[in-house]
């Protein structure tokens, strides 16, 4: 009787083992397709809405320091999701570039406008200034796992 017990038993924990594994399988198949969707789509508008603000400049005739501002982003945006696919690792400093350079443009447009008070300004590039610590912060918080913080990687 005791090696029924046991064998009913082992037969349980394979058959569990079994389970498990195609579940985690299964969710491995569905994370990673959501990931690979959502990243196309993202990289699609990305390259769509670039294009999209280059033609309006061409249609303006020239192009404005925050036009290219803008582009800057779209790239930014673009490099962000190239990174994900090589490495599947979200590259937070890339969300901070973004977030600096959509500033900057607010910087821009406070500056060109003339109702706009220096206490603005300074809001502005004093945000800008926090992430840049932040970004720093980063670099030195990521020098052993990320190779690109490191003197002469890529050169």
């Amino acid at each position: 009787m005791p090696d029924a017990r046991s064998d009913l038993t082992r037969t349980a924990e394979s058959l569990h083992r079994g389970m498990k594994a195609a579940a985690d399988a299964m969710g491995i198949l569905l994370v990673d397709g959501f990931h690979f969707l959502a990243l196309f789509a993202i990289g699609a508008t990305t390259v769509w809405s670039a294009i999209t603000a280059f033609i309006g400049m061409l249609g303006k005739g020239r192009a404005e320091l925050s036009d290219i501002l803008l582009l800057f982003i779209y790239l930014e945006i673009g490099a962000m999701v190239g990174i994900y696919f090589k490495t599947t690792k979200l590259p937070v400093r890339y969300l901070i570039y973004i977030a600096m350079t959509a500033l900057g443009r607010v910087l821009i447009e406070i500056g060109g406008a003339e109702h706009k008070t220096g206490k603005d300004l300074l809001i502005v590039a004093g945000a800008i200034l926090v992430l840049s610590f932040a970004v720093l912060v980063l670099r030195f918080a990521s020098y052993k796992d990320d190779p690109s913080d490191r003197p002469g990687y890529g050169a």
